[in-house]
């Protein structure tokens, strides 16, 4: 079965975010064929895809390599990120479903449940899917694919402390989702603002490393992409 583009750009870059290619090293389509499993057509066009949003640089006598952002470019990111998130709640007071509220609600329950009794790494994977379902609420392709690039690039260039009080930041996705459910754009807004300031707080810039090359997992390369169910609060 052909594997799609998309899908091997998916596995490249979520091997650059997880730090399986280092910053600055190449990236060979015959070595990423080989290693995806897949023909070179689609490692070309998915190197293309990369450098468009980028996590790949194109290099004078070396070809394609991994990006190496700049502190100011990744100051950037989140800042941008300050502007389009509560943009992304506004539109979803205006525009989400049932079907988005019951996702989100159900979110903001398992988190809460789980800021309750201290378990950290489930938090981290729930506000991830609240943030995705939050812009998925907001109707708007060009801005979803905008938040979800700049979560794939902010995970790649930040680690993130856990806030000193959970409860309190899931109280806050609580109050979001209240606005949303109102349909009270300015209010979505204004508190989804207040909730990314602080959230920018707690992200500290990785300093990449580099020991040596580590030995590459096996690659997780899907013909197919999944989205959020906002049938159900499946995650």
């Amino acid at each position: 079965m052909r594997i799609p583009a998309h899908s091997v750009c998916t596995a490249i870059r979520d091997d650059i975010v997880s730090g399986v290619y280092e910053r600055g090293s190449r990236l060979t389509e015959e070595l990423l064929a080989r290693r995806y499993g897949v023909s070179r057509v689609p490692v070309r066009e998915a190197l293309r895809t990369l450098e468009s949003e980028g996590f790949v640089v194109t290099r004078r006598h070396a070809g394609a390599c991994v990006a190496e952002p700049t502190e100011q470019e990744a100051a950037d990111l989140l800042e941008v990120r300050m502007l389009l998130e509560p943009l992304g709640a506004a539109r979803a007071a205006q525009r989400r479903t049932e079907a988005h509220l019951k996702v989100l609600r159900g979110l903001v329950r398992l988190g809460q449940e789980r800021a309750r009794r201290g378990e950290g790494e489930d938090l981290r994977s729930l506000g991830g899917w609240f943030h995705e379902t939050l812009a998925q609420a907001s109707g708007s392709p060009g801005l979803i694919a905008l938040l979800t690039q700049l979560r794939h690039k902010i995970a790649w260039m930040y680690a993130v402390e856990q806030p000193a009080r959970p409860v309190d930041s899931w109280a806050e996705h609580g109050a979001i989702v209240d606005a949303v459910a109102r349909g009270d754009a300015e209010r979505a807004r204004a508190l989804a603002a207040q909730h990314a300031e602080r959230a920018a707080g707690a992200h500290r810039l990785r300093r990449p490393d580099r020991p040596g090359r580590r030995t590459p997992p096996p690659p997780r390369v899907s013909s197919s992409q999944h989205g959020v169910n906002i049938a159900g609060a499946r995650h």
